[in-house]
């Protein structure tokens, strides 16, 4: 059971406030919507989430609702941060590819637990600003790669789990290519209606898919489009 009461170490920029806001936002808006994986809970309660908005965000940080960061992008809902991750069921070992890496807070959730993160950016000023930001934060196993979101990182691969943090309207074929067998990806599908797909690697290298839930993501958008 996620203990609650037992205060983390404060890392820098981080106040006992915020922590308390942080305790707050796991209680309400994730363990309420049945999201209980402890070692999610942990890595959510150990990350700053006020350190990846703007300081004029900083105050709705903890809000139960996704955040522009700029570059018409946005930092996720809480619960659904939590969501993708638990839906990965990590154990600590694994090495993961995030596709958008966004503010980086996603990243920095999957480093608390697992051995290593890879996260894919389209955006050059985000992959600059979110470098640095993890840097200081001492995030020592995240790498952090511009590029496009749809060739993953084929050199790095293969991945245990893939998180996607902008919606395709399909399943990308060169992602699924780069799950191990058995690996897991999360990924938002869909244009004007979107759900969240839990997609498994088969040993034949086909791939099953289970609907999750609806969800609302920026659209993916490949290197090809954003240079037109």
């Amino acid at each position: 059971m996620f203990d609650f009461e037992k205060d983390v170490e404060l890392v820098h920029g981080d106040t006992p406030r915020f922590l308390r806001e942080r305790k707050r936002m796991i209680k309400e808006q994730v363990v309420a919507r049945d999201v209980n994986d402890p070692f999610v809970l942990a890595a959510m309660e150990a990350v700053p989430r006020h350190r990846f908005v703007h300081e004029r965000m900083e105050e709705a940080a903890y809000d139960d609702s996704p955040l522009p960061i700029g570059e018409n992008q946005t930092i996720s809902q809480p619960f659904i941060v939590a969501y993708m991750t638990a839906a990965l069921e990590l154990r600590g070992t694994e090495r993961i590819l995030e596709v958008g890496a966004g503010s980086g807070y996603q990243a920095a959730v999957l480093a608390e637990i697992v051995d290593r993160v890879y996260t894919v950016e389209i955006s050059e000023d985000l992959v600059i600003e979110v470098a640095l930001r993890l840097k200081r934060m001492g995030h020592d196993n995240i790498e952090v790669r511009y590029g496009d979101g749809y060739l993953g990182w084929p050199e790095k691969a293969p991945f245990d789990g893939i998180v996607v943090t902008a919606a395709p309207d399909h399943i990308p074929e060169s992602l699924v290519e780069q799950l191990r067998i058995g690996g897991r990806m999360v990924i938002p599908v869909g244009q004007k209606e979107q759900e969240l797909l839990l997609v498994t690697k088969l040993e034949d290298g086909s791939y099953k898919k289970e609907s999750r839930i609806p969800v609302r993501f920026v659209p993916m958008i490949r290197q090809t489009e954003k240079n037109n």
